[in-house]
């Protein structure tokens, strides 16, 4: 057992339902919420900000060193000390981080973060790569997946609640782009992990989905 419990990693394409479940499967057993996606999205914010599009490799690798990159107690991706949670919604900003992300340098540095975050256990961490890359010795793997159609339709809704709108065809393709590149990558492609749990949350609602990965966790719990 590590020090402050298990470590549970859960991995899937976007608006699968990982950074809601994660956040409130950590509430539940009170563990650290780690959202790796986050950072790399605080990442591409940080570039964005500097009026660069991420193709100066010199700059961006610069600015790796330059990054304050961390979480708040409550799990508030910060960037800088400030919670930046909200501006790394915009779909643009997705992109970027989605293009940065194979960045060798770039996904190295904070894969490193990530694993000096988790080491102890009691956390949940969420992304692409977790189980396979970050932490293949996780205690628990679970692999989300859910329709492409419901997934733009959660996206739309989330953008939505930003004030933003975005036709759903658009966002569809978005996503289809999204997928593509992250499971083409050469370094830390999407994927699920040999030993990974899938849940298919097309028809799930949250709340169930969040008691299937408890469920899971405290057979574990139980065990170790």
């Amino acid at each position: 057992m590590r020090k402050n419990g298990i470590i549970i990693a859960i991995d899937g394409p976007t608006a699968s339902g990982k950074s809601t479940t994660a956040k409130r499967v950590a509430e539940r057993l009170g563990f650290l919420h780690l959202n790796t996606g986050a950072m790399y999205r605080a990442f591409a914010l940080l570039v964005r900000r500097r009026d660069h599009r991420g193709h100066d490799l010199e700059r961006v690798h610069k600015l790796l060193e330059e990054a304050d990159i961390s979480f708040s107690p409550t799990g508030n991706i910060q960037l800088d000390g400030i919670n930046v949670s909200r501006e790394l919604q915009e779909p643009d900003i997705a992109l970027l981080a989605s293009e940065l992300s194979t960045n060798p340098e770039v996904r190295a540095k904070l894969v490193e973060k990530q694993r000096e975050i988790g080491k102890n256990g009691g956390v949940v961490l969420e992304g692409r790569d977790i189980g396979t890359v970050v932490f293949p010795d996780a205690e628990l793997k679970i692999f989300l997946v859910a329709d492409p159609a419901i997934r733009a339709e959660r996206r739309q809704l989330e953008m939505e609640k930003l004030g933003t709108h975005i036709p759903l065809e658009e966002l569809r393709q978005q996503l289809e782009e999204r997928d593509k590149r992250d499971r083409e990558r050469a370094i830390s492609p999407l994927r699920k992990a040999a030993d990974a749990i899938e849940v298919d949350t097309t028809n799930l609602t949250i709340d169930g989905q969040v008691e299937r990965v408890l469920e899971l966790a405290k057979q574990i719990m139980a065990v170790t």
